[in-house]
């Protein structure tokens, strides 16, 4: 069940190049995402995931982010128990995205 996509920065910033409609969500900390986010990402910490289900969509491919990746693929994993299946994970987080 542990499948979970992996996208890396590189692909990402491909996409958003390329004009794709991505969803995006941070589910760092409030500090953590002051410090900069990727544009047009929504910020749902990850505690707040279980409580925010109605605002993830299930019908188009949602990527997840947080710092090293370790905590939005968790957040995956979770999503993909709770019947979602169009999930993502940044592979390598914000450290990756910001190198």
């Amino acid at each position: 069940m542990n499948n979970i996509p992996q996208i890396t920065a590189e692909e990402l910033r491909q996409r958003i190049i390329a004009g794709e409609d991505l969803i995006l969500i941070d589910v760092r900390e409030d500090d953590e995402v002051a410090l900069g986010m990727i544009p047009g990402a929504l910020h749902i910490p990850m505690g707040e995931i279980p409580y925010r289900t109605d605002d993830i969509t299930n019908d188009a491919e949602v990527i997840f982010i947080c710092r090293s990746g370790a905590r939005s693929q968790r957040v995956c994993e979770y999503l993909q128990h709770q019947g979602y299946n169009k999930t993502a994970n940044l592979s390598g987080g914000m450290i990756e995205w910001s190198t």
